[in-house]
């Protein structure tokens, strides 16, 4: 008995906590496939399909939209790992100075609000030709991807054994032979997982496409937010499990490839 009454506030929170995780995503579910919701009904009064076929197509944009937004996300992942690769091995392999201020100053652009730094870069890329290009929203989303990527490959390069690297010097190989066959291969789960990161903050990033994009450049987000300032709650959740399928696909690739020894080393 008293076993059984010392489960009653463990099973409060336990529930408490499967409510606010998958509470939110039962309601997309319930908007989703809901033609007809009225007050005040607790549930839909009609289910169907109606809205999802109203989203792709033609007239939807859901297509086009999801195409730039994995278009934008893949050149955001070339351009962050363009970066963060050699900025990684050189954090984590070379005597640089002032590391830790380097370390710091790619999350500078978490340390500020994004409002406001979204609006000067927009006035700024407004001047220079950017604003309502790919490219600039591809810039935008940039800053965040390397936040994570450098961290998370600077952290995959300090895990690789040293050793294995003194051995193939030993035996003649240069230091791009080294890097390429010995380090990147050995750092490749890390930098996979960052590669991971940065496509789904860019795939779910909104402020700043909304900022330097808008109105070229239309994403699944701003159609999502569209729709939702619109009062279409089922198209709004539709375009939301649409961005929902890849990020939980992702989250367990990271899971498979970021490994203990890897997180051990960010921010070491």
């Amino acid at each position: 008995m008293t076993r059984a009454l010392a489960w009653i506030p463990r099973g409060i929170v336990l529930g408490l906590l499967a409510f606010a995780i998958f509470g939110p995503i039962a309601n997309l579910v319930l908007w989703a496939f809901a033609e007809r919701w009225f007050w005040p009904h607790a549930l839909p009064s009609q289910y169907g399909f109606e809205f999802w076929g109203r989203v792709f197509s033609e007239r939807g944009r859901a297509w086009n939209s999801l195409g730039t937004s994995v278009a934008i996300a893949l050149l955001t992942v070339a351009v962050s790992l363009a970066i963060s690769a050699p900025a990684g091995y050189a954090l984590a392999r070379l005597k640089v100075p002032f590391r830790a201020l380097m370390m710091l100053a790619f999350l500078l652009p978490q340390a500020f609000p994004n409002l406001p730094i979204y609006m000067n870069v927009a006035r700024v890329f407004y001047w220079i030709g950017l604003n309502g290009t790919i490219l600039g929203v591809v810039l935008v989303h940039s800053l965040h991807g390397l936040v994570l990527s450098v961290w998370i490959a600077a952290a995959a390069f300090a895990s690789v054994d040293r050793s294995l690297e003194e051995a193939a010097r030993n035996i003649g190989a240069g230091p791009l032979r080294t890097f390429f066959t010995v380090s990147l291969p050995l750092a490749a789960p890390g930098i996979m997982a960052s590669a991971v990161f940065v496509f789904l903050e860019s795939l779910d990033e909104f402020t700043g496409t909304y900022f330097v994009g808008v109105p070229d450049v239309m994403t699944l987000p701003l159609l999502m937010f569209n729709a939702s300032m619109g009062g279409n709650y089922q198209i709004a959740a539709i375009t939301a499990l649409i961005l929902l399928i890849p990020s939980v696909s992702f989250m367990l690739v990271i899971e498979r490839f970021l490994k203990a020894d890897v997180i051990a080393k960010i921010g070491g």
